[in-house]
């Protein structure tokens, strides 16, 4: 047992980041918020912390479960353990004004209650750094319009896994549309019914058809959106 204990304010910078990224991997909770205070205590700024050591992590768990090698079960416990180090990283970055990826509210949509697709996407989605607001299941079109008005929200994702709810999400596109307020914002769908065809026969701005995908997609929008500024 001895050689497994790794003490992790003995490593230098660079090994313990690499020790979390495997903590990462393997969903340690606890030993992520040991590092992330371990950093901070030994004055990295909030920002590299969740870039460098976050951010990088959840992105090597996010290339394993596109490619078949980590399934749903330990993304989830990877996202858990990003999530305890995030919550001690959260109050500093908003203390620092640190850059923001962008904002994403994200809901399954009206009459539909499955969440594990859309809760997998809010947590890589923070896995990369992004702001997620998380409205759950069973949305109503207000719900998603008040909240992307309320939190200047980059991004509307919507997630349907039954057959019969998936034609709400054309619904909420023509209210924002009707309202003059679908040009603010990206709309990304997904879930196990939909395919690409349907994405863009609503008019959403893409069909997402894993959570890997929708951290991709929505960085490539955000960096398009930049550069257009």
């Amino acid at each position: 047992m001895a050689e497994d204990d790794i003490i992790l304010s003995e490593l230098d910078d660079e090994e313990l980041v690499l020790q979390m990224h495997d903590d990462l991997y393997d969903g340690l909770k606890e030993e992520i918020e040991e590092g992330v205070n371990i950093l901070i205590a030994r004055g990295w700024t909030p920002y590299d912390v969740l870039t460098k050591a976050l951010v990088a992590g959840m992105t090597i768990v996010g290339a394993d479960f596109r490619d078949g090698i980590l399934f749903v079960p330990e993304v989830l416990l990877a996202a858990n353990a990003m999530k305890g180090g995030m919550a001690i990283l959260k109050p500093l970055l908003a203390e620092t004004g640190a850059p923001r990826m962008g904002k994403m509210v994200i809901g399954t949509v009206k009459g539909d209650i499955h969440d594990i697709g859309k809760n997998l996407v809010s947590m890589m989605m923070e896995g990369a750094g992004f702001e997620v607001v998380d409205l759950g299941i069973n949305n109503p079109v207000e719900n998603y319009i008040e909240a992307a008005q309320r939190e200047e929200a980059d991004i509307i994702g919507m997630s349907a896994l039954l057959t019969t709810t998936m034609p709400y999400m054309k619904v909420v596109i023509d209210a924002l549309v009707e309202q003059g307020l679908r040009d603010k914002y990206m709309i990304l769908v997904g879930g196990a019914p939909l395919n690409e065809e349907f994405g863009r026969a609503i008019g959403a701005d893409a069909y997402c058809r894993d959570a890997a995908v929708a951290v991709q997609t929505a960085k490539d929008m955000i960096a398009r959106k930049h550069n257009q500024m």
